[in-house]
């Protein structure tokens, strides 16, 4: 159905995605999954043509996107785009609309939608009278109205409560039994490990996971306890033997380092918590994207690195410190005197002198942090470039 392929995009020096490849089948649940700023929404635009990449490209059954391509596609903006001063069928036909429907059709469309989401009694109010979390149940309503193959959602629970979450997991599972294509952009990782067929995880804009639920916890697999406790867990990243843990209010799921027995750990938490519960568990997808995230960034760090080492930092007693030091003090001092002589009368000799002075005071200065260590090293290139 859909096929990308290399798509890179910049913004005026951020590389914002970068080599990004996937592809999306009839009946499938593709995750998009990531961090903030990862570019998730970024990709989402050039998908839905609203930002053209700088190099790739989408396809949709083979073809490449076009005005007939965009009318078999739903799309739902992380951006709420509703007219709020508008009655909620008005808005309904409208959009409708501009999928070719009539308001007749939209409407009769519509109606079964919004009985499911209990939102009949507001068909003749207007928008900004609906909460949040209706609101979003209307976004959803006009995305599917045109009955599209390709659905494209982008955080789609947002706003919703635990209620309202499961009516749209089951509409979401409709449709993809009624075998449209659909990719969901999400921060909620426990959604996108129930829902999902499979995943894609973009961080700085790059592919870091790539692979099915099943598959990523499988590759990823680790020695990791679950605990259910009552009591304060604080202490749990910091005891010895805890690689990681990722601690909640009553629960606890922790990575244990390589040969470390469960008998241990437990041994150790006893004394300072109430365990109800402990089991020998596969990670979980959120644990996952925890993880990828930091040794992703860690990467990144290491990559940025000098490889050589910062330059030695003397003592202030070292006697080219001192020098440096005197220097810079004597040249300050003439030029505030040559300075004041010239309060009465300026003319370009002395002038001059005090023009020395001050940037051999600089010059001077320079020379004594850079010996204490307090400025960096010039860049290799930089000196070539001079």
């Amino acid at each position: 159905m859909l096929q990308v392929s290399h798509l890179r995009k910049q913004f005026t020096g951020t590389l914002a995605v970068d080599d990004v490849s996937f592809s999306v089948a009839h009946g499938q649940i593709f995750g998009l999954i990531g961090p903030n700023g990862a570019g998730k929404s970024t990709t989402i635009r050039m998908i839905m043509d609203i930002l053209q990449p700088d190099r790739g490209e989408i396809t949709i059954d083979g073809h490449p996107m076009d005005e007939a391509a965009k009318n078999v596609i739903g799309y739902l903006p992380e951006e709420r785009g509703l007219y709020r001063k508008n009655k909620l069928l008005h808005v309904i036909s409208y959009f409708g609309a501009l999928k070719g429907m009539s308001p007749k059709e939209a409407r009769e469309a519509a109606r079964p939608l919004l009985e499911l989401f209990s939102l009949t009694e507001y068909e003749k109010r207007n928008v900004e009278e609906l909460s949040k979390g209706n609101q979003q149940k209307v976004q959803f309503i006009i995305s599917v109205l045109h009955q599209p193959r390709l659905l494209v959602l982008d955080e789609l629970f947002a706003g919703l409560d635990p209620v309202n979450q499961v009516l749209m997991r089951d509409a979401l599972l409709q449709l993809r039994r009624e075998n449209r294509a659909i990719i969901f952009s999400t921060h909620q990782m426990e959604q996108a490990e129930k829902l999902c067929d499979e995943l894609l995880m973009i961080n700085h804009g790059r592919t870091v996971l790539h692979g099915t639920p099943s598959g990523i916890k499988q590759q990823h697999g680790r020695n990791a306890l679950h605990l259910e406790f009552t009591g304060d867990a604080s202490f749990l990243p910091d005891l010895e033997g805890v690689a990681s843990a990722d601690v909640a209010q009553n629960y606890a799921e922790l990575e244990l380092r390589d040969g470390v027995r469960t008998n241990d750990i437990v041994a150790a938490i006893l004394p300072r918590l109430e365990l109800q519960n402990i089991a020998r568990i596969e990670p979980s997808l959120q644990s996952i994207f925890l993880d990828v995230v930091q040794r992703d960034g860690d990467e990144r760090m290491n990559d940025a690195a000098p490889d050589r080492p910062p330059p030695p930092r003397l003592k202030s007693s070292d006697p080219r410190v001192r020098k440096a030091f005197m220097n810079m003090l004597i040249f300050f001092v003439a030029g505030v005197i040559l300075s004041l002589n010239l309060r009465d009368e300026v003319s370009t000799v002395p002038l001059v002198f005090v023009l020395i002075a001050f940037a051999a005071a600089g010059w001077s200065f320079y020379k004594f942090m850079k010996l204490r260590g307090e400025l960096p090293e010039a860049d290799d290139r930089g000196e070539d470039a001079q």
